[in-house]
């Protein structure tokens, strides 16, 4: 059958509207999520660093200002420092963009790019105006405690995989083709 303008992809040009939109919104989407929960936390729940309460057994809510990257590796304390580390995620974020535009992709692969790279801007938007990333959440159990991390955080885990599960599924559907 006939497809719209919008939805044919040029296998020269890159990704279809479709795609792009798709990433785009994902990208908007979680943004908006990750820093209107930091804003409500912050002044809607008005808590403090290190404040905690249990949510649930194994979830409590524990506001930390992470000036390092993942797992607090890397520390910089410097308000030159956490430019550098904003730098890089807004330049990961581009590149990320770049990819979403150029490149063939499922709907799955677009979404997680959008939300990798809107994880990425998140965390600089905290970067430049608090001087680290808020997180919040922090996982336990059995006396594990996972690291604190946010919903940027979760957005980026999640982008990441739907790539991971996206890339595996193509190359299942390959293998299968193939013999």
């Amino acid at each position: 059958m006939g497809q719209s303008g919008a939805e044919v992809v040029d296998r020269q040009n890159g990704a279809s509207r479709a795609q792009i939109r798709l990433g785009l919104v994902w990208l908007v989407v979680t943004i908006v999520a990750d820093q209107a929960h930091k804003l409500w936390s912050i002044f809607g729940l008005q808590l403090k660093p290190s404040d905690r309460f249990a949510l649930t057994p194994f979830l409590d809510v524990v506001y930390v200002i992470n000036r390092g990257i993942s797992y607090g590796m890397f520390q910089m304390g410097t308000r030159t420092g956490q430019w550098l580390l904003a730098g890089f995620a807004a330049l990961v974020a581009v590149v990320l963009c770049v990819w979403l535009v150029r490149g063939q992709h499922s709907r799955i692969a677009a979404a997680s790019i959008g939300m990798i790279a809107g994880g990425a801007i998140g965390n600089a938007i905290d970067r430049l105006h608090l001087g680290g990333v808020a997180d919040f959440f922090s996982l336990h159990a059995f006396g594990f405690y996972w690291y604190v991390f946010n919903i940027a955080d979760v957005a980026i885990v999640a982008g990441v995989a739907g790539l991971l599960y996206d890339s595996w599924r193509l190359s299942r559907k390959g293998a299968v083709n193939h013999e």
